[in-house]
């Protein structure tokens, strides 16, 4: 499932009884139950996507929907920190902040206005006799004045397995904005000013994340969890490497990453798909294929956790956050437990599940929450609850219990499961609202799983039994090796009485 750690951490936080928040009663849980509907019949068939390979790998996927006048262009790539060894880690990210600054097309444009309004010294110092002689490649740069007028947004990210960049702009400006994101994909200038400033950007990003206490928990549980290659999970980076970082390194990227048989664009909104596509070829169809940097340079195999492990993390915090974390189902090893644990983690949210009733309707946890990361190269999977230091204990035996019936016969019902299949499709249809915000889920499927495997998702869900949930449970969580942070502060910890036996379950 998509969903970051820092999405899981933030809801936590705003149910924590330090807000003056208290936990739904059991007649709350009840209310929303009945007002929620049965399993209904199949809400969505298909994903409406269209797809076209180019020549030269670049997959387009284009998603019209012209019930607003605006037009989404991004470009994802498979890069991020699961292509990172300690040395490069961070640097993904540190190229999605380059990726909008000066490329040459801008050089040459500003060379251009230069020289027309007769300033020689710009030209010169500047060095736009080199510069120009780009333009019989990149074409005429006439475009960035509407580009300026155009009144777009953009944008980019960067998570564990891909990095994305868009422009949102009104429809006339679809063919304006499909240039911008050719030049910044293809001609990157990495003006050293601007990269050193961007440097510092990034670094005061990195410190206001570690002023925040979630931080370290996440940072924990994935040094733990991912012991032998932590920097495969860790988009972010650490402060040596993003201010050590070269320009040199950006081009290394470039060279290995950005080539069109390792991205895609996505194009979606108020757009005639044959239009997209011809465009797409017009601008990348000359874009030159790169090697398979997959085959180059493979992906790590993170080994087996060896044994259990709990760790207390100590920050100023009123409540108790809990996190137990195994490894879980990787794309194109286990696609069904990818299914079954979707459904699965969708079954225990419900207000009326066995889980929730247990651990939050009991008053043993402000909120309780089993998530699994959708990922091609290992997803975590995370039990997080929220406590209080004198229910601390009780709360993670309370979870280890209810882990030990998940298999039960009697855990959830028919109906439950029906209506948790239901309920993970309708997510997805109700995220589609926004088009310009589902290019980026797109964007995220075909990164880590495919078109194929996203095409797919709502037959397999709807496929997916009981014995298939019990399968993935019983491999990647009962009786498993995994991680269990406690974050909390000294005092809590000490009248917690928590041991790290009692956070692995011993």
């Amino acid at each position: 499932m998509k969903r970051s750690l820092i999405v899981i951490l933030l809801l936590l936080s705003t149910l924590s009884p330090a807000f003056g928040q208290k936990a739904k009663t059991a007649a709350d849980r009840a209310a929303a139950t009945a007002a929620k509907p049965a399993a209904a019949a199949p809400l969505a068939d298909k994903i409406p996507y269209i797809t076209k390979t180019l020549a030269n790998g670049l997959e387009v996927i284009v998603y019209p929907d012209s019930g607003v006048p605006l037009v989404t262009v991004e470009m994802a790539v498979r890069n991020g920190s699961f292509t990172e060894p300690p040395e490069l880690n961070g640097l993904s990210h540190l190229y999605e902040h380059m990726f909008f600054k000066t490329n040459q097309a801008v050089g040459v444009y500003r060379c251009d206005l230069a020289k027309s309004i007769g300033r020689m010294d710009y030209y010169i110092g500047n060095n736009c006799g080199e510069q120009v002689k780009l333009k019989a490649q990149i074409g005429d740069v006439g475009y960035l004045n509407d580009l300026d007028k155009s009144g777009y947004i953009r944008n980019g990210s960067t998570q564990e397995e891909f990095v994305n960049y868009y422009f949102t702009a009104t429809t006339p400006n679809f063919a304006t904005i499909m240039r911008a994101m050719r030049d910044a994909m293809l001609y990157p200038s990495f003006n050293e000013q601007e990269f050193n400033q961007e440097i510092q950007v990034v670094l005061g990003e990195l410190d206001r994340q570690q002023s925040e206490p979630g931080y370290y928990l996440d940072r924990t549980m994935m040094d733990h969890l991912f012991y032998k290659y932590p920097s495969r999970k860790s988009p972010g980076g650490t402060r040596e490497t993003v201010a050590t970082a070269t320009t040199d390194k950006m081009r290394l990227i470039q060279s290995r990453y950005y080539v069109p048989n390792n991205s895609a664009l996505l194009i979606s909104g108020d757009v005639q798909p044959d239009k997209a596509f011809a465009m797409a070829e017009q601008l990348f169809g000359n874009w030159k294929r790169g090697d398979d940097p997959f085959v180059k340079f493979p992906l790590v195999d993170h080994p087996p956790l060896p044994k259990s492990e709990g760790i207390f993390v100590t920050q100023d915090v009123d409540n108790v956050i809990i996190q137990l974390g195994w490894q879980g189902p990787s794309i194109g090893k286990d696609n069904a437990s990818t299914y079954a644990a979707d459904v699965f983690s969708f079954i225990v949210a419900q207000p009326d599940s066995r889980f929730q009733r247990a651990l939050v309707d009991s008053g043993l946890t402000v909120s309780a929450d089993v998530h699994y990361y959708t990922q091609r190269n290992v997803g975590p999977i995370r039990i997080t609850f929220v406590t209080t230091p004198d229910k601390a204990k009780a709360a993670v035996a309370a979870v280890y219990n209810e882990i030990s019936h998940f298999t039960d016969a009697d855990y959830f019902t028919d109906d439950e499961l029906a209506n948790a299949r239901t309920l993970v499709e309708s997510r997805d249809l109700y995220s589609r609202e926004k088009v310009s915000e589902y290019s980026h889920t797109l964007a995220f499927w075909w990164s880590s799983t495919g078109t194929d495997y996203y095409r797919g998702y709502y037959d397999n869900l709807r496929a997916i039994k009981r014995s298939d949930i019990n399968r993935y449970i019983n491999t990647y969580i009962k009786g498993k090796p995994h991680v269990g942070v406690a974050m909390l502060s000294s005092a809590a910890q000490e009248a917690a009485k928590m041991t790290e036996a009692d956070l692995i379950g011993k």
